[in-house]
């Protein structure tokens, strides 16, 4: 993925840095855009774009300052491009003086939603014409399937400057996105692949002779979930790795927590001041917290000798302190959470991800292991492990299926994704 730099991201930080009040949070953003503007004109962005945002968003946070977190969090979703470049410099007027809206865009608005409601109408009169007793629920029914289906819109070779929608194809992409994620697989980009195959005659042909869906499983869930595992294990023994990449890695990659989850929450601040790092929902609608902390950068050990025994150390304890805060919050607020939300967080639990037992390396790795799951038989609603007994144990998950497939992980993430 490209990541975004320019001139209305170094704009929209001037703004968010005059905001900001605490010295630390003024720094940290003034460390983002003198890296942006390392770049020249060109401006640099990549992953430590990223990371510098992150890490802004995160001193924000500990400031209280969450206006500040929510701008960055708004220069986070348009460098990775899920804010369009027109909303970003729209919403907060970049290249326009005072309090004027862009009179530019409002055209443009205007003109597709004129353009729209007229092609709805016309829609709609002609479906009217050839079934005179229908009715205006099934008018609209057929305008909505219609809007569907312009989404997979064509553009035939041999008709130039025309274009064609053609009629199902939008309940026949969502078939195949059902088959893709179906049986608990988790496709970070289930629809693209569902496009590519509902506009593939030959490949809707061989699917068609497989009624199972054998064959996508095969080409699609091992390698999504093959490559992310080879990514993730990547980030968590990399030194210099940040909570906000260890994040982004596990994105998309829900099955790595186990078949419990049936998705992740939309909202990650449902009590005031407290920023949840991956909420993830429950098959019984209940919220599971998942907070991570530093992998390899973390400083300090995860276990220490305590008469003659390995118990947890600090580090360990104030994370999971933290979480059992996270947990209070959710239970005092319960009922504002379930009626703005509508997530339940009763039965809250969490699981705190932390540190590499590469970081000890005078200490067995079974040892630490032991240790923190002991420390666990005494906890309610709260684990920790480490980020490498999760993908050890993400990665035994997929021993059957890699063992099928004919390869280990790092050659099953890298083999293309083909229908034989």
């Amino acid at each position: 993925m490209e990541i975004r730099a320019d001139w209305a991201l170094e704009l929209q930080l001037e703004q968010t840095e005059k905001i900001a009040d605490r010295q630390e949070v003024k720094a940290a953003l003034a460390a983002t855009r003198g890296h942006l503007i390392s770049g020249g004109r060109s401006r640099k962005g990549g992953r430590e774009l990223l990371t510098f945002l992150g890490d802004a968003r995160y001193e924000a946070a500990m400031a209280d300052e969450w206006q500040v977190v929510r701008l960055l969090q708004d220069s986070i979703d348009y460098a990775e491009g899920r804010i369009t470049k027109h909303e970003f410099e729209e919403r907060y007027r970049l290249f326009q003086d005072g309090a004027a809206r862009d009179s530019g865009l409002l055209s443009t608005a205007a003109n597709i939603v004129a353009v729209t409601c007229e092609f709805a109408a016309r829609q709609g009169r002609a479906y009217l014409d050839a079934n005179p007793d229908a009715s205006a629920e099934q008018i609209l029914t057929q305008i909505r399937s219609l809007g569907e289906d312009s989404k997979l819109m064509e553009a035939p070779e041999d008709r130039p400057g025309r274009y064609r929608i053609v009629r199902g194809s939008a309940e026949r992409m969502l078939w195949l996105e059902r088959v893709i994620r179906s049986g608990r697989l988790d496709v970070e980009d289930a629809r693209d692949a569902a496009r590519s195959l509902a506009m593939s005659p030959e490949a809707m042909a061989i699917l068609a002779a497989d009624t199972e869906g054998r064959l996508i499983f095969r080409a699609v869930e091992l390698q999504v979930r093959a490559a992310g595992l080879k990514e993730l294990r990547r980030v968590i023994e990399d030194p210099e790795a940040s909570e906000h990449e260890i994040q982004r890695s596990l994105q998309g990659h829900l099955w790595i927590f186990g078949g419990r989850f049936v998705g992740e929450a939309a909202h990650r601040r449902l009590v005031p001041g407290d920023e949840m790092d991956i909420p993830l929902i429950r098959g019984d609608g209940a919220l599971h917290v998942v907070e991570l902390k530093l992998s390899m950068k973390l400083d300090g050990a995860l276990v220490k000798k305590h008469r003659n025994a390995w118990v947890p150390s600090s580090k360990v304890h104030d994370a999971v302190g933290q979480a059992v805060n996270y947990l209070v919050g959710l239970d005092e607020n319960r009922e504002r959470i379930r009626r703005e939300f509508g997530i339940e967080t009763r039965r809250t639990s969490a699981v705190v991800l932390i540190g590499h037992p590469a970081l000890q390396p005078d200490v067995p790795e079974e040892e630490i292991n032991e240790t923190l799951r002991t420390y666990n038989t005494h906890l309610n609603r709260v684990e920790v492990l480490t980020y490498k007994e999760l993908v050890d144990s993400a990665e035994r998950s997929l021993g059957g299926s890699l063992d099928g497939a004919g390869g280990s992980v790092e050659e099953v993430a890298e083999r293309p994704a083909t229908i034989n």
